[in-house]
């Protein structure tokens, strides 16, 4: 048996000291947040957002510039993650900015992305979101960008597409993006900066590639579509373009969401604040402000370098911190009392397709129109422990109204998605403004083994169908290996420790046979230093052991869900534990790699508190397990 107690001892590991240490990143009123960041490209287009606005902040942008140099890798471009290869779009945007902010075309920092760019297919081949922010500077003509007609916004919710049919995230950048490829606007561009010398093609301001080279039928259908809507839409009246883009207007501004900003997202906010800026009738001063000093909230300012976060993550980050301090037998009631504050009564855009009751937390500090589905049920199960210990009607009422909202959000086929119910047409994910893949929020293992983990906690009867379907959808997803794949997190490590607290906790045919080829699956992938780590190429590769290095995070999910398949006396655990403990650096764990998603090959992040919070969670996770003598957690996290 592992000797947990001996083994902090002989690391000199103060477990009560490194859970104090977090409080550097508690905040005044309770809560917790980390940075978040993502790959170059958030930063990039904070610089070219500068110059369009001609409102140009020289200091920063000058730590902006010097982050992107220091992101740089080998080959001369920039990856989606640490470690990953140059990707076009990304670099693209880089090249621009750097470019804006004064890098000299001669340096050899800028031939070599060029040669790169240009070698990988010229700036005409990058995504459409890139050649929307290249058609705002001048750079290729509007119309080689897929067709986005501003009746969109008018098209019902019976119709093949409307804005109801996409995820949140879509929704939220789209409708104002609606606004902005309506009137064209044009950059400031003070400096008039160009890149012809990146694009491969003269003609590259006439035609431009579109489709989705994975769906081949759905592609060539909507570019048919494409050419049929260019001809039908230009010949609409004027009048009524005009009241679909007051439609979109109104859209926004009920959405607007302060200075958390529209949908809580960088690109969202950014599209929102071109698309305010642009009205002819110059009705938004105000609200254009408001949104300015949303997106400058992102920035994390260090002495040398600046980034900008997509977005922040305090409810999740305090969600885990959470469950620490419970794990720890910390007071919490602080705590608790900022998501009681937090809890959302807005009635938000998921009651476009169901009609009950409002509930949940989102993401980031506000957001009040889309709650987050995981966070809920990572909050609602941190509440539910609060409650059996202090008896509060406040967080048992809160509970009830969560649990109700997590039960309305399941989809038809047993799982949850993370902000929408049967967000699941994927022949939109063909369109070719789609070209990202990203358009849709289908229900996805991790979330809904999370939402089991909280229905089962609290062990209400009336839930007893709705957790079955959600079991049935989590078993039919298992790999042939034994794992399940990760959507928020990377990748198979992820999904099968989600999986795995969830499973515990239930009775079902076969569990020990579904338990033994997770585990195997786990114990397989341990790396020789006993850690676990798990690169974003998985996404891309058909390979799970694709690894170039163990992380902090990855190695407390894969001990989590070992020790929540009854695995805690393991010879893989103990290695687990002992890396943890031997790779610790002074003040905290570290890790470059990447171990998040925001969009599988598309958009991935780097959660600042996972290195933190997770070795802690599972170190004391088992020495609680120990201490109740149990083979198995109490709780599904």
């Amino acid at each position: 048996m592992i000797d947990i107690n001996s083994l902090l001892k002989s690391s000199k590991f103060n477990l009560k000291k490194e859970i104090k240490h977090q409080n550097q990143n508690k905040l005044s009123d309770g809560c917790f947040v980390y940075e978040l960041e993502a790959d170059t490209t958030i930063p990039s287009e904070y610089i070219l957002l500068m110059h369009y606005l001609g409102e140009i902040d020289l200091k920063l942008q000058e730590k902006i510039k010097k982050y992107l140099l220091e992101k740089q890798d080998k080959l001369g471009g920039w990856p989606l993650f640490y470690g990953g290869e140059p990707n076009l779009s990304t670099s693209v945007k880089a090249y621009y900015a750097l470019k804006l902010a004064g890098q000299k075309e001669t340096s050899d920092v800028m031939k070599k992305a060029k040669d790169l760019i240009v070698k990988m297919g010229g700036a005409e081949k990058t995504n459409v979101f890139t050649k929307i922010s290249l058609a705002l500077f001048g750079q290729i003509s509007w119309d080689s960008i897929p067709y986005m007609p501003i009746e969109i916004i008018n098209f019902p919710k019976w119709f093949p597409f409307n804005i109801y049919k996409i995820s949140y995230w879509s929704r939220t950048v789209l409708v104002p993006l609606l606004i902005i490829m309506q009137r064209r606007p044009q950059a400031n561009n003070p400096n008039v900066i160009s890149i012809d010398e990146i694009f491969k093609s003269k003609d590259y301001k006439i035609s431009i590639e579109m489709g989705n080279k994975d769906e081949k039928f759905f592609s060539n259908l909507f570019l048919f579509i494409d050419k049929i809507l260019r001809l039908i839409f230009p010949a609409v009246p004027k009048k009524y373009k005009n009241r679909c883009v007051e439609k979109a207007y109104e859209w926004i501004l009920e959405r607007l969401n302060g200075e958390d900003g529209l949908g809580g997202i960088f690109p969202a906010m950014v599209n929102s604040l071109i698309a305010l800026d642009i009205d002819k009738k110059n009705r938004f001063s105000k609200e254009v402000n408001i949104v300015k000093n949303a997106i400058n909230k992102l920035i994390v300012e260090k002495k040398k370098t600046a980034y900008c976060q997509p977005c922040v993550s305090p409810v999740w980050d305090s969600g885990w911190m959470g469950h620490v301090m419970l794990e720890n037998d910390d007071n919490v009631d602080e705590l608790a009392n900022w998501f009681l504050k937090k809890e959302i009564k807005t009635k938000g855009d998921w009651l476009e397709k169901k009609k009950f009751k409002p509930g949940g937390w989102a993401f980031q500090f506000n957001n009040s129109y889309y709650p987050d589905v995981d966070d809920t049920a990572l909050v609602g199960m941190f509440l539910d422990r609060c409650y059996k210990k202090n008896k509060s009607k406040k967080i048992l009422a809160c509970i009830e109204r969560t649990r109700s909202w997590i039960v309305g959000m399941q989809s038809s086929n047993g799982g949850w998605g993370a902000f929408d119910i049967d967000n699941n047409k994927q022949y939109l994910n063909s369109i070719p403004f789609a070209d990202h893949g990203a358009l849709l929020d289908p229900p996805t293992v991790d979330v809904s083994a999370r939402c089991i983990s909280f229905l089962k906690q609290l062990n209400n009867p009336e839930d007893n169908e709705v957790i079955k379907k959600g079991l049935n959808y989590i078993l039919s997803n298992q790999e042939k290996d034994g794992s399940w794949f990760g959507r928020w997190g990377t990748n198979y490590i992820y999904g099968t420790w989600s999986s795995l607290c969830a499973l515990n906790l239930l009775d079902f045919k076969n569990k020990s046979e579904v338990f033994k080829k997770a585990t195997n699956f786990l114990k397989s992938s341990q790396r020789s230093d006993g850690g676990w780590g798990e690169d974003g190429i998985t996404y891309f590769k058909d390979s799970k052991n694709i690894s170039k290095k163990s992380t902090p995070s990855q190695t407390a999910w894969a001990i989590m869900g070992l020790t929540a398949a009854g695995e805690i006396d393991s010879y893989e655990v103990e290695k687990g534990i002992k890396y943890l403990l031997e790779n610790k650096k002074d003040s905290d764990w570290e890790e470059d790699y990447f171990t998040a998603v925001g969009f599988p090959k598309v958009f991935y992040l780097k959660y600042h508190g996972y290195a933190k919070y997770f070795p802690l969670l599972a170190i004391l996770k088992i020495k609680n397990q120990l201490k109740l003598n149990s083979s198995t957690p109490q709780y599904g996290v």
